[in-house]
């Protein structure tokens, strides 16, 4: 598994953390904490490869009073710049874009921006609270907020560019409060409920539902499959699949299989991949054609509403 793209995300472990020792700790404590950590890691001895390369890069991070004096003051984090960027670099493409409504990521940025300041204290200065420095002390509930507008931005952009054929809905309102579906798309290949995750590390897949270390026992699968139920009584439709969208580096393949959720198709997929899967439809998702294809758009556009 790449270690290099999950760097990059707000959920992304720490060093300390990954070496499961205190940030305090001495420089003697963390080379013990390295070799014990090696030695519980390695392949050779029936450890997990992706954890042994995940120790050895935490190691490379603050291997000597220097480097993490460097990491810890930022300057390990300048190189990655700021999390307030939507993601990768636009490319130039004149092709038209799909419909858009809605504004992907901006309520999830709201409540990052909420839970910063309840976290920070009340009358703190928060210089910039996208900074990764201070970003990664924040507690993982904070982090995975920021993790999921940046990865709903992503997704957004992803979207854009399966062309004037497709229709997506962003932000959709579920009926209950603090609750949405990300994503609503819909094409000639068929009605999707979408949800955008980043958990800052690999994935797999049992009892149908996402599953992992970095997943820290929830359910995106069942919370997807509950609102996309909301959702669709309220616009009264039926989805034919339901995908969560995840980072490349979280998976071994593009796509990933979790059965149903309440009889209706259900699978991971790569950010890389989302353009390709939707052009060419969803195995087992009804394609949606003609006047039904325009039909559903009115129903939806006349009936839906973003949180």
């Amino acid at each position: 598994m790449p270690q290099g793209p999950m760097s990059q995300s707000p959920m992304s472990a720490s060093p300390f953390e990954v070496l499961r020792v205190a940030a305090s700790a001495s420089q003697d404590e963390l080379r013990k904490a390295y070799r014990r950590a090696l030695r519980e890691t390695h392949p050779d001895t029936g450890g997990d490869p992706q954890r042994f390369h995940a120790v050895q890069y935490a190691w490379e991070q603050i291997s000597t009073p220097a480097r993490r004096a460097a990491y810890k003051g930022g300057a390990q984090a300048a190189g990655h710049g700021t999390f307030t960027a939507q993601g990768g670099r636009a490319q130039q493409d004149t092709r038209p874009k799909a419909r858009s409504y809605g504004y992907p990521g901006g309520w999830r940025r709201e409540q990052y921006l909420a839970q910063l300041r309840e976290w920070a204290g009340r009358g703190a200065e928060i210089k910039d609270p996208y900074d990764p420095v201070f970003v990664r002390n924040a507690p993982r509930e904070i982090r995975h907020t920021l993790a999921d507008a940046l990865a709903e931005e992503a997704t957004a952009r992803t979207l854009s560019s399966l062309g004037i054929g497709f229709t997506i809905w962003h932000d959709v309102a579920t009926g209950v409060p603090k609750e949405k579906l990300d994503h609503v798309v819909l094409g000639p290949t068929g009605l999707f409920a979408l949800m955008s995750e980043d958990f800052g590390g690999a994935v797999t897949a049992r009892k149908g539902d996402l599953a992992g270390e970095a997943v820290a026992g929830d359910r995106p699968m069942h919370v997807l499959g509950q609102r996309s139920k909301a959702v669709a009584r309220a616009l009264r439709v039926k989805f034919g699949a339901l995908a969560i969208v995840l980072p490349d580096a979280a998976m071994e393949g593009s796509t990933l299989p979790l059965g149903t959720a309440r009889g209706t198709v259900a699978l991971a997929v790569t950010q890389s991949a989302l353009p390709s899967l939707l052009r060419s439809g969803i195995p087992g998702a009804p394609a949606i054609g003609g006047n039904q294809l325009f039909d559903l758009r009115t129903r939806i556009q006349t009936r839906v509403r973003f949180v």
